[in-house]
């Protein structure tokens, strides 16, 4: 929300409540600006302001920029009836505003970004930018050079028109390699070692972009990005 903006619309936002609601509750005498009892819904209110909302201090919450450290079996969707989702982990204020950018399946862990930014957030995640991101594999056979030629090349996904990518491919052992993608396709890097004719058993996302999972944080534990990561995956 930018600033300074009308007090009706400040409290919809960060009251959470409908801004024909707002106003009434203005007009009635249950808002506040620095002590003073405010009576017009058009009334300026600055970020520094100290806003109640029948007597209640709201915050003005800028955007949010997080990291976790997905563990498994937790999904990447803000709510769920079978199953916790990553927002399960978190305790923030209005939740309801965040979503991740990039997810990642319920058998997948790593890093996972979380943001209440949706520019930023579209610029980490659509191919165009080409922001790679970074998996740690284990897979079910051994890796042979013709499987990491082939992605490196780009493969055939099944049902999809085009191949993918070029990736870039690093061998660490014969069960487990290192696999940097921009792409975002469903499930695409098991599909992509399902096109070379082996399966995905553990897979672990190191890095988006610039950014890189902070070794301190346990699975489950999140931190918020710093000023630098934010601005220097979106650049």
């Amino acid at each position: 929300m930018k600033f300074p903006c009308r007090l009706d619309k400040f409290l919809s936002h960060f009251a959470e409540v409908p801004r024909s609601k707002a106003k009434i509750g203005i007009k009635r005498k249950h808002a506040t600006i620095n002590g003073e009892v405010i009576i017009k819904a058009d009334t300026q209110v600055t970020r520094d302001d100290a806003v109640t909302w029948y007597g209640e201090e709201i915050t003005a919450v800028g955007e949010r920029y997080y990291m976790l450290n997905k563990p498994e079996d937790f999904i990447c969707a803000n709510s769920d009836e079978m199953h916790q989702t990553v927002f399960d982990l978190l305790d923030e204020p209005m939740m309801d505003k965040l979503h991740v950018a990039g997810r990642l399946d319920i058998d997948t862990t790593g890093l996972v970004l979380i943001t209440s930014d949706g520019d930023w957030s579209h610029k980490i995640t659509s191919p165009r930018h080409q922001k790679y991101k970074v998996y740690l594999i284990e897979t079910e056979q051994p890796i042979t050079d013709e499987m990491c030629e082939q992605l490196t090349d780009g493969v055939m996904l099944h049902g999809e028109k085009s191949a993918t990518k070029p990736a870039i491919v690093e061998k660490i052992a014969d069960y487990s390699m290192r696999l940097s993608i921009y792409e975002g396709k469903y499930h695409q890097v098991k599909r992509m070692l399902a096109a070379v004719d082996n399966r995905v058993v553990a897979l672990h996302r190191e890095k988006i972009g610039t950014v890189a999972l902070d070794p301190n944080l346990a699975p489950g534990e999140y931190r918020p990005l710093t000023q630098h990561e934010i601005e220097t995956i979106s650049s």
